[in-house]
C-alpha cells in the first residue's frame, strides 16, 4: 500500500506493506532522485486506463485506495500504491516502460517503485493469488509474508470510475504498528467516520 504495514500475531499475520519502511526508515519514504508531483487523479485513472489495457489487474492501496472507498479525493497524494499479481507483472513493467517509466527503487521481495521524468510515481506491491482469492507478499522478513484475505478486495470509485481497492478494515489493518503522520490519522478517522471502523493510532 502497502512501502508496508505489520500487524501482529494475533491478526494471523495480516501485515501490510506500508509500515516496515516507516519503521525502518523514518516516517518518509526514500526519495527519488527525480522531483516528485503530487498523483492527481487523472494522473491515476490514466495509469489504471493504462495497465487495463495491457491486461493487467491491479488493486489500489495507500492513500489513494482509502479515497477510494470514500468516493472523493480528500487531500494530495504523492504518488499511487499499487498491488498487482506477480504472474502479469512482465506485462505490468513493459506497459510502464513504454509510457516513460523507470525503476527508481528496489525493495524487492516486498515492493519497488517506478518513476515517471514528469515526477510521478507508483509503488508496486507483488501479490501471489491463491485459488480462494486471498493473496500473499513477500516481504523482506520470508518467515512473515504480508497476508490478504480474499474478501479485503473490495470496488470503490476514483471520479466516478470503478476501480478495485482495500477495504476499509485491511486499511486499518496496514495501519497499526507504526508512528502515525498526521495524514494517516486524518485517513483513518474518515473511514471511522463512513464505515465505522475503528484505528487505534
Amino acid at each position: 500500500m502497502p512501502s508496508g504495514g505489520p500487524g501482529p500475531g494475533a491478526r494471523s499475520r495480516l501485515r501490510a506493506p506500508l509500515p516496515p519502511d516507516r519503521k525502518t526508515l523514518g516516517s518518509a519514504r526514500p526519495r527519488t532522485a527525480t522531483l516528485t508531483s503530487m498523483m492527481s487523479r487523472d494522473d491515476l485513472l490514466s495509469v489504471l486506463a493504462l495497465l487495463r489495457d495491457a491486461g493487467t489487474d491491479v488493486v489500489l492501496g495507500g492513500g489513494w485506495g482509502i479515497d477510494a472507498l470514500l468516493g472523493e479525493q480528500t487531500r494530495e497524494h504523492r504518488d499511487a500504491d499499487l498491488l498487482h499479481d506477480r504472474e502479469q507483472e512482465p506485462a505490468l513493467i513493459a506497459a510502464l516502460t513504454a509510457a516513460g517509466y523507470t525503476e527508481t527503487l528496489d525493495r524487492r521481495p516486498a515492493r519497488f517503485v517506478y518513476s515517471h521524468p514528469s515526477g510521478l510515481e507508483i509503488d508496486l506491491h507483488p501479490l501471489a493469488y491463491a485459488p480462494d482469492g486471498s493473496a500473499v507478499q513477500s516481504s523482506l522478513d520470508p518467515a512473515e509474508p504480508y497476508r490478504y484475505p480474499a474478501e479485503c478486495f473490495v470496488t470503490g470509485t476514483v471520479g466516478g470510475t470503478e476501480v478495485r481497492c482495500l477495504s476499509a478494515e485491511q486499511q486499518v489493518l496496514f495501519h497499526q504498528g507504526y508512528e502515525p503522520a498526521d495524514r494517516d490519522r486524518q485517513d483513518m478517522e474518515r473511514l471511522r467516520l463512513r464505515f465505522g471502523v475503528e484505528a487505534h493510532i
